[in-house]
């Protein structure tokens, strides 16, 4: 068995005891984290090695964006890469026993949905397309893909699918661009095959609203996707909604798979 959690931690080192109760309390072999925001050098290596995680693969930057794989397996063919142009520390990969992981963090893409306007929205975009046609290439190739979409696909994904329409995350152009990229790259939603359509799930909850617990008005913005080859091998799904609870909190809760591989 493998258990893997996808997280965005919104800065590891604020996060850095939030992931130790993490490790204790779900005890994941892999932990896939997005936006550690932390250069090479201000990378907490230490302090996650005595978590357990003796493998550490990084791709970072200072301040902003940047996405870790952390595992208590030996990691290998560790991969970072560019998108769009940009040196934006976005995507990583690693080889975990006989499956490549894939660990990703789309641009959120501003606050107008309006590509005149807003090259963030431009760039989120751009984005997607061009992982679209890098895994439409790899797609013969044995793969898990998660991390933190900021796009929640499904009527069911969000609160109020028609409060959402025109918000960044839900509209019709993003939710069909990651259509197209989990078609083209014959993706199976692994969160999906234990909390089927139509169920309600989320796995960000905002930061501007004090009463999230209350009124649940969340997005499920945060994937596992498995190749089919993989789809079979999903035992079952955990979204760890109690770490939004917890104190100083990012705003994505773990997604944790665990895995017959």
């Amino acid at each position: 068995m493998l258990k893997l959690a996808t997280w965005n931690v919104n800065s590891i080192r604020i996060r850095l005891p939030l992931l130790e109760k993490l490790a204790q309390k779900e005890n994941p072999d892999i932990v896939c984290l997005q936006e550690v925001k932390a250069k090479r050098e201000d990378f907490p290596f230490e302090e996650i090695k005595r978590i357990g995680f003796e493998n550490i693969a990084l791709y970072s930057m200072p301040g902003y964006n940047g996405v870790a794989i952390l595992s208590k397996l030996p990691l290998y063919n560790i991969r970072s890469y560019h998108h769009v142009g940009r040196d934006d520390a976005r995507h990583i990969s690693a080889k975990i026993k006989n499956v490549e992981i894939h660990n990703i963090y789309i641009p959120a893409g501003g606050d107008v949905p309006d590509e005149k306007t807003n090259p963030s929205f431009v760039h989120k975009l751009d984005f997607v397309e061009e992982l679209t046609e890098f895994f439409e290439k790899e797609s013969d190739r044995q793969k898990l893909i998660c991390g933190d979409f900021n796009i929640a696909p499904s009527e069911n994904d969000v609160w109020s699918h028609k409060a959402l329409l025109q918000t960044i995350s839900h509209t019709p152009i993003e939710v069909e661009k990651l259509r197209m990229f989990f078609e083209k790259g014959r993706f199976v939603d692994a969160v999906r095959t234990i909390f089927p359509e139509p169920e309600k799930i989320y796995s960000w909850w905002s930061y501007r609203n004090p009463n999230w617990q209350k009124n649940d008005k969340g997005r499920r913005l945060d994937h596992i996707w498995t190749d089919k080859s993989l789809a079979e091998s999903v035992r079952n799904i955990k979204i760890a909604k109690e770490f939004r609870a917890f104190e100083r909190p990012s705003d994505h809760v773990p997604v944790i798979a665990d895995l017959e591989i």
